[in-house]
């Protein structure tokens, strides 16, 4: 059984595949949410990318809209396309097929297990499973997630992007008991690319040494352009965390998401305390920021390399 990967299609969303794939692991499928962009431009992103990268998975549409409320994508942060880049971008292809990622992931539950998701945008998809299908919602035995920020947020002060963008999703997947392990800003910001990272990759050789250099150097771009020596590697540390678990510490906690506030809208507050709360999660607490790094930087230099 092959695991399953959730996305808004942005380069840090491609990089985990790659790291997925590095670790050869078989992916079943992949289904899409809005997040980075509106969800007909992250179709756009994932089928250029299964064109540069020779992606033979199944690649299905999910939600365009979260739960309640107004679309809210990352766009002014990462541009129009949701993929800065300081030069190359990801081919021109053909468009995906028509294909349901609620259908899609019904099936894929419908078989033996076990059943693995890494979870990479906003969890829209798996809300949308959990209240239609909890039967089958209650097959997944681990739902890996990048999302969250226990002491502060990035898109505001109190909230992370992926749970803002829908914070009614997780706490529907919370409320349906689904194995969540959330991988939150602060552990993905142990895991830093810095400039110095780009060359490797422009000299690897392959047929998409110009492309990787060029997402990865627009990437960075984010985190320099703001004075920073690098840019946090959000999803593939997610990733990482998914294919190498060995190297990441879980804590079991209980998390709720915030529905409610102007400031405090999509919070994701973390109780450590059993004293004070029944556990319902788990959250990564600490990675070995090397062996991560490690891991993200090869399956890129692997992939500039083909």
């Amino acid at each position: 059984m092959g695991v399953w990967i959730d996305t808004d299609m942005g380069f840090d969303d491609i990089a985990a595949i790659l790291v997925v794939i590095h670790a050869k692991l078989d992916i079943s499928g992949v289904s899409l949410v809005f997040g980075n962009t509106p969800l007909p431009q992250v179709r756009v992103n994932a089928s250029g990318a299964a064109k540069a990268f020779g992606w033979t998975f199944p690649i299905h549409s999910g939600r365009a809209m979260p739960v309640l409320g107004s679309l809210e994508t990352a766009q002014a942060i990462l541009g129009e396309t949701g993929i800065p880049t300081s030069g190359q971008g990801l081919p021109v292809a053909p468009a995906l097929p028509e294909s349901d990622a609620f259908t899609a992931l019904c099936r894929w539950l419908e078989a033996d297990g076990p059943h693995r998701i890494l979870a990479l945008g906003p969890l829209t998809n798996l809300a949308a499973l959990a209240l239609a299908r909890p039967d089958l919602a209650a097959r997944i035995a681990e739902l890996t997630w990048m999302g969250g920020g226990v002491t502060a947020g990035n898109h505001t002060a109190s909230a992370e992007f992926n749970a803002l963008a829908d914070p009614e999703a997780l706490a529907i997947v919370l409320a349906h008991n689904l194995p969540l392990r959330m991988v939150d800003l602060d552990l993905c910001r142990k895991v830093i690319a810095t400039p110095d990272d780009v060359g490797p990759m422009r000299n690897a050789g392959g047929a998409n040494a110009a492309l990787v250099a060029d997402m990865l150097d627009g990437y960075i771009g984010i985190g320099t352009s703001r004075g920073r020596p690098g840019m946090a590697i959000y999803d593939p540390s997610a990733a990482v965390a998914f294919v190498s678990p060995e190297i990441v510490t879980f804590r079991p906690v209980r998390i709720d998401a915030e529905l409610q506030g102007q400031h405090t809208r999509g919070r994701t507050v973390v109780e450590t305390r059993s004293t004070h709360a029944t556990f319902n999660a788990e959250y990564a607490v600490d990675i070995d920021a090397e062996k991560a790094r490690s891991l993200i930087l090869g399956a890129l230099i692997n992939e500039a390399s083909r």
